[in-house]
């Protein structure tokens, strides 16, 4: 049984082609739970389905899927477990071949952890940043930068 100090948190933040498959879509509308969902390529529950307060990292758990401009606008945070990092990588790939975002598309943080290792899609796939510093600089002025001072 997992133990709740595994938890790591996953958020995606991407654009997809409205051009996208209609089993494409459907197989991301089931793994948010959504309406018109149907379980396809092997997994054997919804990964982003849950909703409501985050128990570990924080904030709200969310799963969206929306029309928007030419395409689909994908949100995700959710809560995880390394148990569940096989079908994550799986889904992340798969959508790393399929958004039109360029740049960073989300990040997965372990609960504890200050820096989140990034998630950039870039020539059709989706790679892992690892951020780590030497030194931290704190801004004691803002914590959103004020650029018009």
């Amino acid at each position: 049984m997992p133990t709740v100090a595994d938890i790591y948190e996953l958020q995606l933040t991407l654009h997809l082609p409205g051009s996208l498959p209609p089993e494409d879509l459907a197989l991301l509308r089931w793994h948010l739970g959504m309406e018109g969902g149907q379980q396809g390529d092997g997994y054997e529950y919804p990964l982003w389905e849950a909703r409501g307060a985050a128990l570990r990292i924080g904030g709200a758990l969310v799963g969206e899927l929306h029309p928007g401009g030419a395409g689909w606008a994908l949100t995700v945070r959710q809560e995880t477990h390394p148990d569940e990092f096989d079908d994550l990588r799986r889904i992340v790939r798969w959508l790393g071949a399929r958004t039109t975002t360029v740049g960073t598309v989300g990040h997965l943080r372990f609960y504890e952890a200050h820096l989140p290792d990034l998630l950039i899609a870039e020539g059709g796939a989706v790679c892992r940043e690892i951020l780590r510093v030497e030194e931290v600089v704190g801004a004691a002025d803002h914590v959103i930068p004020d650029f018009y001072a």
